[in-house]
This record gives C-alpha cells, sequence and structure tokens, in this order.
C-alpha cells in the first residue's frame, strides 16, 4: 500500500486564506456600495438647485419691477395687488405661485419667503435710501436658497 506523501508543487489556497479573501473582498464591496447608494440619493440635488434659482429670481424680477415707494395707500390684500416692493415684505408662499398668486404647476413642494429691509448704500452723508430683498426658496429636500437683491429710489 502506498502512502500519500505530500507534493510540494500543489498550489491552491487554505481555508484561512478563503476566509481573509472573502472579508476583505465585502469590505471594499460595502464601500463601493455606499458611494452609489449616496450617488443615487443625491442624483436630484442639482435639478432641485436649478430649480430653486430659477424660481428665485423669478420672484426677485417681479419685485424688483415694482415701485420704489406706494403709489396709493389703499392696503393691498392679495398679492395680485402688490404695486411696491414694500408690499412683498413677509410673503410666505407654500408652492411656487405666479405674480396674481395662481399656484404654479409641478412646483408646489417648494415654499418660498421674501423679506424686504430698508438699507442705505454709499459712503456718510451722501447715503442713498435703498431696500434689501432676500427671496428665500426651500426645495422638497430641505435645501434653502436665499437671493438678495437690492432697490434704490431712483
Amino acid at each position: 500500500m502506498k502512502k500519500f506523501e505530500y507534493c510540494k508543487t500543489n498550489h491552491g489556497f487554505t481555508l484561512i486564506e478563503l476566509i481573509v479573501a472573502m472579508v476583505v473582498i465585502s469590505v471594499a464591496l460595502v464601500g463601493v456600495m455606499t458611494v452609489v447608494n449616496y450617488t443615487t440619493l443625491h442624483s436630484a440635488d442639482p435639478v432641485l438647485r436649478h430649480q430653486s434659482i430659477a424660481i428665485a429670481e423669478a420672484y426677485m424680477e417681479e419685485i424688483t419691477l415694482k415701485n420704489y415707494t406706494d403709489p396709493d395707500v389703499d392696503g393691498e390684500g392679495s398679492r395680485a395687488l402688490f404695486d411696491d416692493v414694500d408690499d412683498y415684505d413677509g410673503l410666505a408662499d407654500a408652492g411656487a405661485q405666479d405674480q396674481n398668486g395662481n399656484a404654479i404647476s409641478g412646483l408646489n413642494n417648494y415654499s418660498v419667503s421674501v423679506s424686504v429691509l430698508p438699507q442705505n448704500y454709499g459712503p456718510s452723508g451722501t447715503e442713498v435710501a435703498g431696500l434689501k430683498i432676500d427671496v428665500t426658496v426651500t426645495d422638497p429636500a430641505g435645501e434653502s436658497l436665499v437671493l438678495t437683491g437690492y432697490r434704490a429710489n431712483y
């Protein structure tokens, strides 16, 4: 009967080497999957940011095109009657709206708030009266964007 002899030319992996390799591959795979998951979850962020900028710019343009001072004293109640920049102070829209206060389709998950504060510009003694306008847009993901503009009495 022939005895089993160990041959040094046999190549292979031991059980411990296989387990170590599986652990290393598993750790690497978890890292890769975490990056893929993060990328997938945040893939819409640039779209939301771009839409927030467009909404803020639209509101800012609407506001800055209005009169600096109130041409009448009737006290505006609805946005369709806003006729000067100060009327927009404290505006809070749940969902983006057009200048008449109508909801814009597809943008109902954005919220918009406006702040108008008096601010003088220029060197002391030659200051010009002005208004600082902050339009804050919050996207559906909860990220806020603030667009600041200025309106002088010209």
